[in-house]
């Protein structure tokens, strides 16, 4: 796109939120460039006199509105500019319509008034509903009033009609209706309140937009994928002559262009072209451009994602961050495209975009991003614009489910209900959604509070569908596959812009889930480059970023859920898990939870699971009785942990993690044995605290208890027992995920280096030489150890690197 403080971005459009509500009977400005609207009848003796309609737009735009009296159309007398200027007294018989319609503003306002005083949501309310909620906005000072057009239709269809085709010219009105109602409300209101429309009720796809759409109001999905800098935009002009310092009256932006006057208006000066900005008295307005792109449920086979670009203002600006899922309501707009920046002639083909009016999170099933959205008091994302006493009971039906003595289990079967069993990584990944809490000290020092899990096991085990649900709830989850990952395409990535061939830095995957999830399907598949970018996600949870002159810190404060299958298509149980999915162990060690799930044959579970699987398919009512909750209601009950609980260790909890953990480090002790094995580290104590504290969270409880904290040590003891097992002793070995290597192997592996070593010293003299294989033969015939031809090249090669031996192709000589 154009520079984004350039008039040519978007030069007509000063936009929805910066507009003025207009006495019902204003002047309509002349030069628009928009083609005229047919006039309707104007009845049975003469006619409509043509009008050229106003420069588009809400900002400085004055609504089309034209004036019938006795038989005849004229144009709408000017009145003096104010934000609550007063309608003057019209002449008996005059209507005022909206041009080239038959909607009459005088009924349009009475309908409106009607509306605000009218509408209940329920027949026992006593109060009107948006009188109750512009209540609301007088207290709290506010400057927008969110009005949901579902009930606006269900009240009245017709003024439904009108604001959704001719949102230009009604939506002022009821920001006029508005403003009336607060005054009578309040005698000494001043401030102007904007009417927000959300809630359509058709929502079109970006793909399906097309010309008949533009200054319509629309409502479209999808998610935010780049959000400019907020952009200073002038809106009024201030100037002073040079020559004797007058100030003329404050110029109007018109059409994305400032008109300085030619000529100085003190009579004693009129000095020509001496005019100067002052630019600390102009006023200005936010402006922010954002891209938005289709989700991918909304794309056809085969097709590409379609975008298309937000103009927001004021209050609507960073209200999405890139990432965000959203529902944007607003006015379809065209603009002109200049043939070049310095040239006054337009191309015939124009740019559209949607002038935002309104913008909400677009699925309730998904949770809200911790430390963003509110999740009360908010004047963009509150999706329904509850009254207090249904906020409140909300609120309190979270709470009273967190009383429940079984929540723990029944957040546990509501995951993923239909996937059989596997209760344990379930309670994994609800540790993952609630997540623990972030730390920074005085030092500078921070702890990340959120959780990494992986899945690794055999091909048919649920797996992905596993991830897909997460990612349903996740706030800002975006699913990724290893194999089509780059690396730049986790992290962040560098590009030009397609229109000003600027470079840009673009987000990638992990960016984009920042305060969310990440799920990466097919992890082992990745490449070494991508999985490189990850060690500093994961641990420092930023993203660093130097190249093309662009050097950049970016936040991704995200957990990661990744799925991997074994590099043999089954899981090999002799070996550990680094040789099964060939990732590096700096890598592993930093999930915190790692997961086998494995396929055992075995008659019994094969039954159940079949059981299980069939009655989905024809819905066995005794399924139906599991008593799961619903999506929005997980959704909302970890969206309120999540920002509303902050648990604290207890002395009881904190204790009982050392001991925890000092056991966990005790069981690698050997009775009668020097070496130790490492069955713990402090990433490990870490992993517990996180735990402890997801736990506490979904009781709603303030502190960490000590019932947190064992089954904690119980859901960590769990996945380490699966992934970490040492299978020739029976022990937990970190070194498994750590290194890759037990302690025991290390331990044979270092006494094979030994015995070749004393074999060599006593069968091949300074300087003399003997075949590997000949080697190989005299060991195993006068060594009692196991040993095979591998093992001896591993002895071989680490005393060639200590300098003792030499080999030359399949020859052994000694040094």
């Amino acid at each position: 796109m154009a520079e984004p403080s350039s008039p040519l971005v978007f030069p007509e459009s000063p936009g929805l939120s910066d507009r003025v509500p207009a006495t019902p009977v204003s002047a309509a400005r002349n030069g628009s460039a928009r083609r005229p609207r047919q006039s309707p009848s104007a009845g049975s003796s003469g006619h409509s006199t043509p009008i050229l309609p106003g420069t588009p737009g809400f900002g400085n735009r004055t609504p089309n509105y034209f004036k019938f009296t006795g038989g005849r159309a004229r144009e709408a007398e000017p009145q003096a500019e104010g934000v609550f200027a007063q309608a003057p007294v019209e002449d008996p018989g005059s209507k005022t319509y909206v041009w080239g319609t038959n909607i009459s503003i005088d009924d349009t306002r009475e309908a409106m008034h009607l509306f605000f005083e009218r509408f209940r949501e329920s027949p026992e309310a006593v109060e009107a509903k948006y009188i109750q909620l512009l209540d609301q906005v007088i207290e709290l000072e506010g400057r927008s009033l969110n009005i949901d057009a579902q009930n606006i239709f269900t009240y009245n269809e017709e003024l439904y009609s009108q604001v959704v085709r001719y949102p230009l010219e009604v939506i002022p009105l009821f920001d006029m209706v508005v403003g009336d109602i607060a005054r009578e409300r309040r005698p000494d209101w001043n401030n102007h309140i904007q009417a927000r429309i959300f809630n359509l009720k058709l929502s079109t796809n970006l793909r399906d937009l097309n010309p008949s759409d533009i200054e319509k109001l629309v409502s479209v999905k999808g998610m935010i994928i780049r959000c400019s800098s907020v952009i200073p935009e002038i809106k009024e002009a201030f100037f002073q002559c040079l020559m004797c310092g007058h100030f003329p009256e404050v110029t109007p932006v018109d059409r994305g262009r400032v008109n300085e006057p030619s000529k100085c208006a003190n009579p004693a000066c009129s000095a020509v072209n001496s005019m100067t900005m002052i630019h600390n008295r102009c006023t200005f307005t936010d402006k922010q451009i954002v891209r938005l792109q289709e989700t991918p449920d909304a794309i056809p086979e085969g097709e590409t994602p379609h975008t298309v670009s937000l103009l927001m203002h004021d209050k609507l600006v960073d209200a999405a961050k890139p990432g965000d899922r959203v529902e944007v309501t607003g006015v379809f707009r065209a603009m002109a495209v200049r043939v070049g920046p310095n040239q006054r002639t337009l191309k015939s083909l124009y740019k559209t975009y949607i002038d935002c009016l309104h913008v909400k999170k677009a699925d309730k099933s998904r949770m809200q991003m911790h430390g963003g959205v509110e999740f009360d008091n908010n004047e963009i994302f509150l999706e329904t614009d509850t009254s207090p006493a249904v906020y409140e009971a909300k609120i309190n039906k979270l709470k009273e489910l967190s009383k429940l003595p079984d929540i723990y289990q029944k957040l546990t079967r509501s995951l993923a209900p239909s996937i059989w069993e596997l209760e344990d990584i379930k309670k994994g990944l609800l540790c993952q959604l609630f997540g623990g809490s972030t730390k920074k000290l005085s030092s500078g020092a921070s702890f990340r509070g959120d959780i990494n899990v992986l899945l690794v096991g055999d091909p048919g085990t649920s797996k992905s569908q596993l991830l897909q649900y997460v990612h349903k709830i996740a706030p800002r989850g975006i699913y990724t596959s290893g194999r089509g990952s780059s690396a730049v395409g986790l992290t962040a990535y560098v590009t030009k812009d397609p229109e000003t061939r600027e470079t840009v830095l673009e987000s990638g995957a992990l960016v984009l889930s920042d305060q969310g999830i990440c799920c990466i399907d097919e992890f082992d598949k990745m490449s070494e480059n991508a999985r490189s970018m990850l060690h500093e996600v994961m641990e420092q949870q930023t993203v660093s970023v130097a190249k093309a002159g662009i050097i950049a810190t970016l936040n991704a404060r995200t957990s990661v859920l990744a799925c991997a299958n074994p590099s043999g298509s089954r899981y090999n149980a002799r070996l550990s898990v680094i040789d099964n999915i060939q990732l590096p162990p700096t890598l592993l060690s930093r999930f915190d939870l790692i997961y086998l799930v494995l396929d055992k044959p075995d008659e019994q579970t094969d039954r159940r699971l079949a059981r299980h699987l069939v009655a989905l398919h024809y819905e066995d009512p005794e399924v139906e009785l599991l008593e799961a909750l619903d999506l929005p209601t997980i959704a909302a009950y970890i969206t309120y942990a999540r920002q509303r609980i902050h648990p604290k260790l207890s002395n009881e909890a904190a204790e009982r993690l050392i001991e925890g953990y000092v056991n966990m480090r005790r069981r690698g002790n050997f009775p009668g044995s020097r070496k130790k094995v490492i069955t713990a580290t402090p990433r490990q104590l870490e992993s517990l605290i996180r735990i402890s504290e997801a736990l506490a969270r979904m009781r709603f409880s303030e502190t960490v208890d000590e019932c947190d904290t064992v089954e904690a040590l119980r859901l960590l003891d769990v996945a380490l027992q699966q992934s970490a097992t040492d299978h020739s002793t029976g022990i937990i070995d970190m070194d498994l995920i750590t290194t890759g290597v037990s302690a025991s192997e290390r331990t044979r592996r270092e006494n094979v280096v030994s015995s070749v070593k004393v074999f060599i010293m006593d069968r091949i003299q300074a300087g003399s030489s003997l075949r590997i294989t000949e080697l190989f033969e005299d060991i195993r015939a006068n060594v009692n150890q196991e040993m095979s031809l591998q093992d001896l090249k591993t002895a071989l090669n680490t005393l060639m690197t200590e300098g003792f031996v030499s080999v030359l192709g399949d020859n052994v000589a000694r040094s």
